[in-house]
């Protein structure tokens, strides 16, 4: 069975060698061409003019020329006598053939006594015109260049013609004439070239650390295989700030066009924050940035080489459905929290009553239940007469038991306002909420404070939150950290610790609003966040 045989190179040696050998042959068979050419216009003005020198001499001679201006060459005895200046004409130019015509130019008198009666070639040819003519000729069925000389009467009258003809020289001739400098040229050139081959694929896989055509090509398509394959968006920003390298998830997540490698960072649309996560010397982490509505997770790393930064890779990843999944199981776990925080408070009281009805206090029984439900009436009634959306409502009445538990009010301002919002709002507005009021009773707690104030309020179409605590507060050096997903003060391992602002911050910039922190007025520190909704809220 035959098999395809692959004549191609496989080294990068040996496949620039045999370009240099195709590029050196087409180069030898154009320079053969010019050469024959050459020596073909080389030919023809140098023996043109020799020929003609010798055929204008000829002419010129007595000995022929008086026998062809009187017309005596039919005795044979003057034909013999003109041949004899024809051959040694014809001996001393080296010529092919030495004719004297009449003025019709047919052949009276040859070198080699052949022809008579045949006619020299004249087409293109002056002669008849009485001028001296050199030229391309057929003699005797072979090309041939040729010098034409009229013979003139003392009348001025044209009564023959002398042509001295040379045949050019054959392919083969030719070729043993430029062969030896072909030979030498085609030799140092292929000398060269293997010299040339050997150290430019020297040169090339130096820089390709050392790889062959078929490895690059194979890491090539690897490469693309795998950045079409992969969900997480890859970015490659070299020194100078050019994007050498985007991934399909990349470009969706960014929403960028295509086209985009080879053009540098600034050109591109892109906000202020994603442009900087891009770039810069130092290691990232797990940074959350929000872009067009999507959270995104990002890690960037520095490439080295030589000492010095030469690029940076970034990695994306679309965390949208995972915050959404944080965000319920936050609210979840508040709720869990509030439940437990509510038993163990109904567990106390009912003990407590169960007491009483032992001890057959059944007045006392009467104004415990009578001072409880009074005062989870109250709470209800503050929140309910300022909030209006039923989800937000509960989670404050249950946040209010939470902080009780643990020694600390939390109260409702008098100038808080909530309508009913939609639901994606109110889930939103919930986990804002609920990490904001945890964090400050935290901070209330540690700090040996007993107040928490909330503070609901609608602006537009954005709901702002403010959440005053009576804690530490939060030293100035700390403010831009304290958004940072892992930056906590509670000790490690503690549950929760260092997600609860950083979700509020990725919440917030999702809905295009903000969370910022200040100094309270008696101490401690003021969160207020705006989250801002679809439509225009009522006030």
């Amino acid at each position: 069975m035959w098999s395809r045989v692959n004549l191609r190179p496989r080294t990068m040696a040996g496949q620039f060698l045999m370009l240099q050998l195709t590029v050196l042959l087409a180069v030898l068979a154009v320079a053969s061409v010019v050469s024959v050419q050459q020596s073909d216009e080389d030919f023809r003005t140098t023996r043109g003019a020799r020929l003609r020198a010798a055929a204008e001499n000829l002419a010129n001679t007595p000995g022929v020329r008086d026998p062809v201006v009187n017309d005596n060459l039919d005795d044979a005895r003057r034909r013999s006598s003109v041949a004899s200046y024809l051959q040694r004409t014809r001996n001393g130019v080296q010529a092919n053939g030495v004719y004297v015509t009449d003025a019709a130019g047919r052949i009276v008198v040859s070198s080699d006594f052949a022809g008579r009666g045949q006619s020299i070639d004249l087409e293109g040819s002056t002669v008849q015109d009485l001028r001296t003519w050199t030229g391309d000729v057929e003699d005797m069925g072979n090309r041939s260049i040729a010098a034409q000389v009229p013979v003139i009467t003392d009348d001025g009258d044209l009564a023959g013609i002398v042509m001295v003809a040379e045949e050019y020289p054959t392919w083969g001739e030719r070729a043993r004439g430029i062969l030896p400098d072909l030979a030498a040229f085609l030799g140092i050139g292929l000398a060269l070239g293997v010299a040339g081959s050997w150290l430019l694929a020297r040169l090339v896989k130096r820089r390709t650390r050392g790889l062959e055509p078929a490895e690059i090509a194979a890491l090539a398509d690897q490469r693309e295989a795998l950045l079409h394959s992969i969900r997480e968006g890859v970015v490659s920003i070299s020194e100078d700030g050019t994007v050498t390298l985007l991934s399909d998830s990349a470009r969706d997540l960014l929403g960028l066009p295509d086209g985009v490698e080879g053009r540098r960072l600034d050109d591109l649309d892109l906000p202020p924050g994603v442009r900087a996560a891009l770039t810069g010397e130092a290691t990232v982490r797990d940074e959350v940035l929000v872009v067009d509505g999507r959270v995104v997770v990002v890690n960037r790393n520095p490439v080295r080489q030589g000492g010095r930064q030469v690029a940076t890779v970034t990695t994306l990843r679309d965390r949208t459905e995972l915050l959404a999944l944080q965000s319920e199981l936050s609210a979840r776990e508040s709720i869990t929290n509030t439940l437990r925080a509510q038993t163990h408070e109904f567990h106390n009281q009912l003990h407590t009553i169960s007491g009483l009805v032992q001890l057959e206090e059944y007045d006392e029984v009467a104004r415990l239940v009578g001072t409880l439900s009074r005062r989870r009436a109250e709470i209800s009634d503050t929140v309910l007469s300022r909030v209006d959306d039923p989800a937000v409502a509960a989670l404050l009445i249950a946040k209010v038991s939470v902080a009780a538990e643990r020694g600390v009010d939390l109260v409702l301002t008098e100038e808080s306002s909530l309508p009913r919002l939609p639901a994606e709002h109110s889930t939103d507005i919930g986990t804002v909420l609920g990490n904001l009021v945890d964090n400050a009773v935290d901070a209330s707690v540690a700090a040996g404070g007993s107040l928490v104030s909330v503070d609901l309020r609608t602006r537009g179409r954005d709901v702002v939150v403010g959440v005053a605590d009576s804690g530490p507060g939060v030293p100035p050096e700390q403010v831009g950290q304290i958004f940072q997903r892992g930056w906590s003060t509670k000790p490690a391992g503690a549950s929760g610790r260092g997600v609860g602002l950083a979700l509020v911050q990725v919440v917030c910039e999702r809905r295009g609003g903000e969370v910022t922190v200040l100094g309270g007025d008696g101490g401690g520190a003021v969160f207020r966040a705006s989250l801002p909704g679809q439509e225009e809220l009522a006030r």
